[in-house]
C-alpha cells in the first residue's frame, strides 16, 4: 500500500488522503455552530437576529463603501478628500487643529451625505430583516468587497465570538474559565485564519496609511458599524454580570433598548449619540475582560482590523485594496510581533472613555468621563473631532 502511494502524484495523494478529514472537520465545526446558534435562538431570539443580521449587513457595509468610492460622481470629492488627508498626515498636532481646510471634515455630514444616506436607509432595512444562519455563515465570503482571506477571517471571528455568548448563557457549564481556555485554543489552531490574544500596537490603527478613511469619508457608516459593535460587547457583558448577580437580570433587554435607541431612523437620525471611538472590551465589556483578558484582546483585535479594513474601503481613491486587506490581515493574525505592553493596551483601550464609546450595557452614564480622547495622544491621522452621527 506504501508503494502504491509513493507512485502516485502528490497532489492526487494529498487530495485523496485530506479530503476525508478536511469534509469531518467542517462538518464538526458546522454542527457547533448550529447548536451555539439554536442556543442563542432559544434564550435570546432578537440577539440572535441581529447576530444574523450583523454578518450580512458588515459584509453589505464594506459593498456600499466600495460601490460609493468607485461612483464617478464622487470623484471631485474624492479627489479632494485625499489631497486633505495626505496633506493633514504631515502636519503636527497643532497644525492639524489649527487648520481651517475642509471644515466639512469636523462637520456631521461626509463628502458624500446624500449617498451615504441613501446606503445607511438600506442597511437599516436590512438589519431589520430576518436572516438565516446559513446567510450569516456566507456572508462575509459573498462580499464583493473583501479579499478572500479577510473575509475567512472576518467570519472565524464572528463564530468564535459566539461560542464566547453560548458559554455564558449555557447553565450547564459550570466552569466558564475553562470553557473560554478551550474555545480560545480551538480559535488560535488556525493560526493562518485568527487574530492574536495578544494587543496589538494601537498606534497601526491610528498610522496606517488609510487611517481616519471611514471617519472622515462615511462618518454615518462609521457610527452604524460601531453601534453593532457596542452592542456585541454590551450584550455579552449583560449575560455575565446576569450570572454573577441576579440584580443585574434583564441587562440583555437594557442592552438591546439601548441598541435600538442608538441605532435611531433608517436615515440616522436618533437622540441617543452612536459612539465617537471604537468600542473595546474594557471599556464596554470589562467583566469579561477580568475574566478572559485573551479572550477580550481577540474582540478587540477582530474590531480593530474591521475598524481598519473599512478605512481602507473608504480611503479616496486607494488602489491595490485586496492587497492592503491582506497587509492588515497579515498584522492582526501576527502572533510574534508588532504586540503592545498591557498597560499600553488599556490606556489606548480606555482613552475614549466608556461613554464615547457608546455607553455602559447596564450601568448609567450621562456624559463623558475622559480627560483626553484617542485624537489627543499626538497621532498624526487622528486630528479629526469626534461627533454623534
Amino acid at each position: 500500500m506504501r508503494n502504491k502511494l509513493n507512485r502516485m502524484p502528490k497532489s492526487v495523494t494529498r487530495k485523496t488522503l485530506l479530503a476525508p478529514v478536511m469534509v469531518a472537520a467542517c462538518l464538526f465545526t458546522s454542527g457547533l455552530m448550529a447548536q451555539e446558534a439554536a442556543e442563542i435562538s432559544q434564550q435570546y431570539p432578537q440577539i440572535a437576529d441581529l447576530f444574523n443580521a450583523f454578518d450580512v449587513t458588515q459584509a453589505k457595509s464594506f459593498e456600499e463603501i466600495a460601490s460609493i468610492n468607485a461612483n464617478p460622481a464622487t470623484q471631485q470629492a474624492r479627489h479632494e478628500l485625499q489631497i486633505s488627508l495626505n496633506k493633514q498626515a504631515k502636519m503636527s498636532m497643532r497644525e492639524m487643529m489649527s487648520s481651517s481646510d475642509d471644515m466639512f471634515m469636523y462637520m456631521g455630514n461626509g463628502p458624500h451625505h446624500s449617498l451615504e444616506v441613501e446606503a445607511r436607509v438600506r442597511l437599516m432595512e436590512l438589519m431589520r430583516g430576518e436572516h438565516s444562519d446559513e446567510a450569516a455563515e456566507t456572508a462575509y465570503e459573498n462580499s464583493s468587497a473583501l479579499s478572500r482571506h479577510t473575509a475567512e477571517v472576518f467570519k472565524r471571528g464572528r463564530n468564535f465570538e459566539e461560542r464566547l455568548f453560548v458559554i455564558y448563557i449555557d447553565d450547564s457549564i459550570e466552569d466558564k474559565r475553562a470553557a473560554i481556555t478551550v474555545a480560545i485554543s480551538d480559535y488560535l489552531s488556525d493560526d493562518q485564519h485568527s487574530v492574536a490574544s495578544a494587543p496589538k500596537a494601537g498606534d497601526y490603527l491610528l498610522e496606517h496609511d488609510q487611517a481616519n478613511g471611514l471617519k472622515s469619508a462615511f462618518p454615518l457608516l462609521r457610527g452604524f458599524l460601531w453601534t453593532q459593535q457596542w452592542l456585541q460587547l454590551a450584550a455579552l457583558e449583560a449575560v455575565i454580570l446576569q450570572g454573577l448577580d441576579s440584580q443585574f437580570d434583564g441587562g440583555v433587554d437594557v442592552a438591546l433598548e439601548r441598541f435600538w435607541n442608538k441605532a435611531g431612523t433608517s436615515s440616522g437620525m436618533t437622540m441617543f449619540p452612536t459612539p465617537s471611538e471604537l468600542p473595546m472590551a474594557p471599556a464596554i465589556a470589562p467583566d469579561l475582560y477580568s475574566q478572559s483578558p485573551e479572550a477580550a484582546i481577540i474582540l478587540d483585535n477582530l474590531n480593530l482590523l474591521e475598524t481598519v479594513v473599512a478605512d481602507i474601503l473608504a480611503f479616496p481613491n486607494a488602489g491595490n485594496l485586496e492587497e492592503l486587506m491582506d497587509k492588515a490581515v497579515a498584522f492582526f493574525t501576527n502572533k510574534a510581533s508588532d504586540n503592545a505592553e498591557s498597560m499600553d493596551y488599556l490606556r489606548f483601550a480606555l482613552r475614549g472613555g466608556i461613554y464615547n464609546q457608546g455607553g455602559p450595557a447596564v450601568g448609567e452614564l450621562m456624559h463623558s468621563e475622559r480627560n483626553r480622547a484617542r485624537e489627543a495622544m499626538n497621532k498624526q491621522h487622528n486630528m479629526i473631532m469626534s461627533s454623534a452621527q
